[in-house]
């Protein structure tokens, strides 16, 4: 067995590299699918990633264009389908020669190269190792503990983003069958600080643009988002929008090689493949960001309150409207309460918040102005700070004022990272329920549904950490590594009487075990899906609300597999006996019963199984793309909001956690970030050169990290510095290294998101025997 990968040993430090994607991410491409599943097999599996009625990417929600290229997928996407059809399995054997114990020192990198799960398996109380069990057994223990449960509140059953409309909708009438709203999913720890904010102010919380949106954009704001590592393909659009015209802001701390310059890789993108080979051999890509506005870690709200300040008293010396007042009038409301609270925004607070001096600001008030049709994207470097929910208002307040949603070539991008998350959401994977769902969900299978709001995810930790939820069931997904304060997080789910993870790979999650544990292996997207009616389909939604299928075509890695709907109708069957109204049986045997379903519970999916079977899939309805808003009184709302200090003691910098190009969530594929001319560990603090050297540190030098917060401490040992350009004051680590740092208390108001892109921190040298630690090769 491999011991655990050490620290910073391997650590080597270069020069980032100056443009995304070309000959190296192709050549990386090639040697990772081929030591994978092989030359020929992957080759085959790439060419039917993201094709109409082809396999959907598991990695990111990007959506796909209309007319595709024969290779619609990058260097990200070909590693996570490569990934899963690894050849190498994890066998019963495996889990004979290693125990628990020992595989916990291990890595979540290791243990994800040991390749796929093949069987179920059971850890049972008192035992160190996992051992083979039946699937029937395995539902059997499945039921003995949820029926002894003494409220189904005891129970939570947990969501990740990967998992198909089918499969989640199952498994959430499941659980309101047995009686709990308690589903928490990756959304409560990621987007849900846009759901809030785009359904309080639009009525839907979702993007109001479409692809070709993006594309015909005179300008495109980047805010929070690093396209190069999390969505890859985004920067075809970007040099699509490029190529005719558009001019794009990035707003980011760091400055992301892939919001700075794109070498597309695909031939098909070019009007001759001289002019690609030319591309590729030089290296000479397409410049996209035209001004970088390196804010300071959670700066985005002042910034924005800046750029409408400036844009405000422009309007007001302008001898013509700069404002749409036409638009305003017709479809908006609270417009004289938003302006009275930004003229009353003070100028020295935006300027120190943010960071940033004034003439960027001008410049980038000056940009938007000038466009007749701009689009916003955004991610989690928006939606995990305490003030996310008012600064995504405060984006659709920037565009509120020019009418800039609701049109051709404009509107709002929340760029979701996985590659189902919002369909699963708009399924019923929620802990609360809108009154249109339940009534379609009782009145299609004939029972009550439970009342109340359920457990969002930090509101699981805390009631594991309590004692009062008992069973934990996760359907996919690395939950311990995922979450803020991995101690608290791993310590809840032990208190457990029993925790099942249903799972293509083994992870963290399935070793930190309640008194019995139950790893349930399923079929990966790559898989053929054969039950008694035949082949299946399932599908997903990305995040310009497109709907479309995904078939796999790979034999299944082990005859002892399963799919995820099999999964929970069998365990919906074995718990709830006669007490359901479903037909678990004929929903498992064909999945067009589950989509007709959904068909009548979920608003926009009418004849659900034709449709699906079009090329292409079909668009769920987007009314403010149309400029019909929702919400309550039916207009698009301006929310005024208070520009709030984040205060720092001497020493302390606000922390940001960072995904490498090597990674895809908690999976790590590689030890590299080769963006950031990191290699060979993932144990690094990137720091401004002037912090480093205010602290007496000196690069390379091995850290501790302490998080602060109401009083409570959190350390994390051995990070090593890293000189970065990155605004003083702060700092960022890998996620999920550093998500021990994150305090669970510290939430995004409204939405819940754990703050893992504002934490509070100090550092300080690691010392071993009283000296102080070096380590790493640097060539800066």
């Amino acid at each position: 067995m491999k011991p655990h990968d050490g620290p910073i040993e391997g650590l080597k430090v270069g020069k980032p590299r100056s443009g995304a994607a070309g000959l190296k991410s192709v050549l990386n491409t090639i040697r990772f699918t081929t030591a994978k599943a092989g030359m020929g097999r992957g080759a085959k599996l790439l060419l039917e990633l993201n094709q109409k009625g082809g396999i959907d990417c598991q990695s990111c929600a990007w959506p796909d264009p209309e007319d595709r290229s024969k290779t619609e997928f990058c260097e990200n996407g070909a590693k996570a389908m490569a990934d899963e059809a690894t050849k190498r399995r994890v066998t019963a054997q495996f889990f004979a020669e290693n125990s628990v114990s020992d595989l916990l020192e291990t890595s979540e990198h290791w243990l994800n190269r040991q390749g796929r799960l093949t069987q179920p398996m059971l850890l049972r109380e008192n035992s160190d190792h996992y051992e083979p069990i039946e699937w029937d057994e395995a539902f059997g223990i499945i039921a003995e503990e949820l029926n002894s449960l003494s409220s189904p509140d005891e129970a939570a059953f947990y969501t990740s983003g990967r998992t198909s409309n089918e499969a989640a909708f199952l498994y959430q009438l499941f659980a309101r069958q047995f009686g709990t709203n308690n589903l928490p999913d990756c959304s409560n720890m990621c987007h849900e600080s846009t759901s809030v904010a785009l359904t309080e102010t639009l009525g839907l919380g979702k993007a109001s643009v479409r692809l070709e949106d993006l594309e015909s954009a005179d300008l495109i704001i980047v805010i929070g988002q690093n396209p190069g590592t999390n969505a890859p393909r985004m920067m075809t659009s970007l040099r699509k929008a490029k190529m005719r015209g558009a001019r794009i802001i990035a707003v980011n701390p760091l400055r992301e090689v892939g919001l700075m310059n794109f070498t597309d890789p695909n031939p098909e993108h070019y009007d001759s493949t001289a002019e690609c080979a030319r591309a590729l051999l030089t290296g000479r890509g397409t410049e996209l960001t035209d001004l970088h506005l390196p804010v300071r870690i959670g700066g985005d709200m002042a910034l924005l309150k800046g750029l409408m300040k400036i844009i405000l008293e422009r309007e007001k010396r302008s001898p013509h409207p700069l404002f749409d007042y036409g638009f305003i009038t017709a479809h908006t409301s609270g417009y004289e309460d938003f302006i009275a609270a930004l003229e009353a925004a003070d100028w020295n607070d935006i300027l120190e918040q943010s960071g940033l001096p004034l003439e960027p600001m001008i410049k980038a008030a000056d940009m938007f102005l000038a466009a007749d049709k701009v689009v916003t994207c955004w991610a989690m470097g928006v939606t995990q700070h305490r003030d996310s929910v008012d600064t995504i208002k405060d984006i659709v307040n920037l565009h509120l004022l020019r009418g800039q949603i609701g049109k051709p070539g404009a509107g709002l991008l929340p760029v979701r990272g996985h590659s189902n998350v919002q369909g699963d959401r708009t399924v019923g994977i929620w802990n609360r329920m809108n009154p249109a769902f339940r009534e379609n969900l009782e009145r299609e299978f004939g029972f009550k549904t439970p009342e109340g709001d359920g457990l969002a995810t930090v509101d699981t930790i805390h009631a594991l950490e309590a004692g009062t939820v008992k069973v934990f069931i996760a359907m996919g997904g690395n939950f311990v590594s995922a979450s803020p304060d991995s101690e608290a997080t791993e310590g809840g789910m032990r208190k457990c009487r029993l925790t099942v993870s249903i799972l293509t790979k083994l992870n963290r999650s399935a070793l930190v075990a309640g008194r019995r544990s139950l790893i349930l292996p399923c079929l990966g997207r790559s898989e053929m899906d054969v039950q008694p009616t035949g082949e299946q389909f399932v599908s997903t939604e990305n995040t310009i609300l497109n709907v479309q299928m995904s078939k796999g075509t790979l034999e299944p890695a082990s005859e002892h597999l399963r799919s995820e709907p099999w999964i929970v109708c069998r365990m919906a069957k074995r718990v709830l006996g006669h007490r359901s109204t479903v037909d678990w049986d004929l929903m498992a045997a064909n999945y067009d019963k589950i989509r007709d379903s959904i068909a009548r519970v979920v608003p926009g999916f009418d004849n659900y199984n034709r449709r699906i079977r079009e090329e292409g899939g079909f668009f769920l309805p987007n009314p403010p793309r149309e400029r019909v808003f929702p919400t309550p009184d039916g207009t698009a709302r301006f929310t005024p909001s208070r520009l709030r200090r984040v205060e720092l003691a001497e020493g302390q910098l606000l922390m940001t956690s960072i995904r490498s190009h090597d990674q895809f969530n908690t999976t790590v594929y590689e030890l590299d970030d080769v963006y950031r001319g990191i290699r060979g560990s993932r144990r690094v603090v990137f720091m401004n050169r002037d912090d480093i050297a205010a602290r007496g540190l000196r690069e390379g030098e091995v850290v501790d990290i302490t998080s602060h917060f109401n009083g409570e401490r959190r350390r994390a040992e051995s990070f090593a510095v890293v000189p970065y350009e990155i605004p003083k004051g702060c700092c960022a680590t890998y996620f999920p290294e550093a998500n021990v740092l994150v305090p669970l208390g510290s939430k995004a108001d409204k939405s819940g998101c754990p703050t893992s892109k504002q934490t509070v921190v100090t550092v300080a040298p690691h010392l071993h025997e009283g000296e102080r630690v070096f380590a790493g090769e640097f060539s800066l």
